[in-house]
């Protein structure tokens, strides 16, 4: 291997968090804590609103939620976002 692929295989094990945001609510803190087990909160979304994707919290994509087998939560991505981050200059 040269240097170049050196460095992206050092790339390839860096640990990334991911997070996917399904919808926000503001709520008092009055509201929050009167909240118990069952509270419902509704979020400030529709279930056909893309979710977004964060990587280091870093907004990176848009997507949709799947339930994948075994009855998990899975995200389809629909659409990466250009951030001040990749942009070239």
């Amino acid at each position: 291997m040269d240097d170049d692929e050196d460095s992206k295989q050092a790339v390839y094990n860096v640990d990334v968090d991911i997070s996917v945001v399904l919808g926000q609510s503001n709520l008092r803190v009055n509201q929050l804590l009167k909240l118990g087990r069952g509270a419902v909160v509704e979020l400030e979304q529709r279930t056909s609103d893309p979710v977004e994707i964060f990587a280091n919290e870093v907004l990176i994509a848009r997507g949709e939620v799947v339930i994948t087998s075994g009855d998990k939560i899975g995200v389809t991505l629909t659409e990466l976002v250009k951030s001040i981050y990749n942009k070239a200059e």
